[in-house]
């Protein structure tokens, strides 16, 4: 099972995010506050790669993109691409499956100010690496924003100079993996129109023609 490949529950790799976890606890203490699992299938031939939980969305419910803007345009575009079934309700207990796709982030834990920094980014890389290579049936990989990008490349061992992020690009690798880019989904580039539902809608339909 893929689902082990997580941080422990009190993870202390990274320092920083480990006091603002505790920080949240303190809060909310009923939030999930703990390194947040990747959600889909085992099997998936299709790997979703985000930054970070939001604050008030994974690391509240534990489901990555539950419960904050961000999975308001993800899941809604998992259902219309025939990538999900059930019912997006926010909450990680709803029902929701998601079919021949998986999502995980590039850091499991909620930074300060949704940013973390290159040091906790490249910590955190060792379980990116080993959820990758845990997926016997992965073929593509979307990353949603630089950061995921940057750390999907990494763990390829691929150059960023050859590999530069840009939205709805195609990078087919020699190992033959193919890594889609997409703006993130969250409510920031939606509200400047970086990022619109349709332009997020073309890029899975990029990846659907990918097969």
């Amino acid at each position: 099972m893929v689902s082990r490949l997580i941080p422990a529950a009190n993870c202390r790799l990274c320092p920083r995010l480990a006091a603002f976890r505790q920080k949240n606890t303190t809060a909310n203490p009923d939030w999930h506050n703990a390194p947040v699992p990747s959600f889909g299938d085992d099997d998936a031939k299709i790997l979703i790669v985000g930054l970070a939980p939001g604050l008030k969305g994974a690391n509240r419910t534990g489901r990555p993109f539950t419960g904050d803007y961000a999975g308001d345009l993800l899941y809604p575009t998992l259902l219309k691409f025939g990538l999900a079934e059930g019912t997006y309700d926010e909450r990680a207990d709803d029902g929701l499956a998601l079919i021949g796709c998986r999502i995980t982030n590039a850091v499991r834990c909620v930074p300060p100010q949704n940013k973390p920094t290159g040091p906790e980014v490249k910590t955190c890389r060792d379980f990116l690496s080993k959820e990758i290579n845990g997926l016997k049936s992965l073929r593509i990989i979307l990353s949603l924003g630089v950061v995921a990008h940057n750390a999907v490349m990494a763990v390829f061992g691929e150059k960023l100079s050859a590999r530069k992020f840009k939205h709805a690009s195609v990078h087919n690798l020699p190992n033959g993996m193919t890594v889609v880019d997409s703006y993130h989904c969250s409510r920031y580039n939606t509200n400047t129109g970086r990022l619109t539902p349709a332009m997020f809608h073309q890029v899975f339909k990029k990846i659907k023609a990918l097969g």
